[in-house]
């Protein structure tokens, strides 16, 4: 449950259009997506692209907690998953010189759990909880004092009586993270000093990640290739650089290891992800409203149901980038596809 965030590479930022392999370095980099993605993370902010305004104002507060000898106050990190959080939460360790301690939500079950994870951090550390809204009561009211008064009480039985003990924690800053922040509860969320919502990327800001992820993973790619795969990547990172490795694998496998603009238009073909990112199951949720419900409106368990799928799913992972795009609107009688989603399945609008 406690581990620290582990960047072995910089991702630093790259202008160049196009990259060469080196095979000395090649097999160095084998191993599972997970150390990939460690390796692609980046440690500071000068290496970390977009979030422009969230960047500038942590970089105000960072450097005034190190003048006055502080740790940071606690941060809430909020928005769709696969913008950064994570990465941004092991920035402000290694920006502070101090270590991060990641763990999420539910794996926190108890008051038990929490207070053994405090009890070992050291005075400046980072403890980053991801899904941070998944936590329960008790877990959440054990934090209350923690982040208030850097101590914790703990209840523990002596004898036939019951004794309390509070015990003083260094001081340390929490990092939160979650995709639902209306689940956070009031008293939680107003204990976090700094409140922050992660914008989805633009497709200048995902080639430039797309290019750094190509140099690091020693990827041979010019500039259309990069283009291509970062407008299919739905404005986040995570994504991108998945695509990335997934063209990469066509790449090497059917072509001759470079990525053009014709190698990744063809791999991201063959994944089922069309020019403007919509996957599979996206293309289904859009021809199920307008099949199956007329376009609409249909609520959201009735949608779930229809394409059997957790409404929680629905809600939370397809439908935000759908109507990020304009191709479903939420109305107060449900969901309702738009003249741009019949026109990108290439059907014709109903004029009523």
């Amino acid at each position: 449950m406690k581990r620290s965030i582990q960047t072995d590479v910089n991702a630093a930022p790259g202008t160049e259009e196009s990259y060469r392999p080196n095979p000395t370095l090649a097999t160095d980099r084998a191993g599972d997506d997970v150390n990939i993605e460690n390796i692609l993370r980046p440690k500071t902010f000068d290496n970390y692209i977009g979030q422009e305004k969230t960047k500038e104002n942590l970089k105000v507060f960072i450097e005034a907690a190190k003048m006055r000898g502080e740790s940071l106050d606690h941060c809430l990190f909020y928005g769709p998953p696969g913008l950064g959080k994570t990465t941004l939460a092991g920035i402000i360790a290694n920006e502070m010189g101090s270590k991060c301690v990641i763990s999420s939500g539910p794996a926190i079950e108890n008051p038990g759990d929490v207070v053994a994870i405090l009890s070992k951090l050291q005075k400046g550390d980072v403890l980053f909880i991801d899904e941070i809204h998944r936590l329960n009561r008790q877990v959440e009211e054990t934090l209350y004092s923690a982040m208030e008064d850097f101590a914790v009480d703990v209840i523990y039985s002596k004898g036939e009586s019951v004794v309390s003990r509070r015990i003083p924690l260094p001081r340390f800053t929490l990092v939160g993270a979650t995709t639902r922040v209306g689940l956070l509860t009031a008293p939680l969320r107003d204990r976090f000093g700094m409140i922050h919502r992660l914008e989805y990327y633009t497709v200048p800001e995902l080639m430039q990640i797309i290019s750094n992820s190509a140099r690091i993973l020693e990827v041979e790619m010019d500039e259309e290739g990069g283009r291509e795969i970062a407008k299919r990547s739905r404005g986040t990172p995570r994504l991108a650089n998945r695509m990335l490795k997934r063209v990469r694998d066509y790449a090497q496998v059917r072509y001759d290891g470079v990525i053009t603009l014709d190698v990744a238009r063809t791999s991201l073909n063959l994944l089922d992800v069309d020019s403007l990112g919509l996957d599979r199951i996206d293309r289904i949720t859009l021809e199920t409203i307008i099949y199956k419900f007329g376009g609409g409106p249909v609520g959201l368990d009735t949608l779930a149901t229809a394409l059997g799928e957790d409404s929680g799913t629905l809600e939370e992972v397809i439908e935000p980038y759908l109507i990020m795009q304009g191709f479903i609107n939420r109305t107060h009688r449900g969901r309702v596809c738009t003249e741009l989603a019949y026109n990108h399945l290439g059907l014709e609008f109903p004029s009523s």
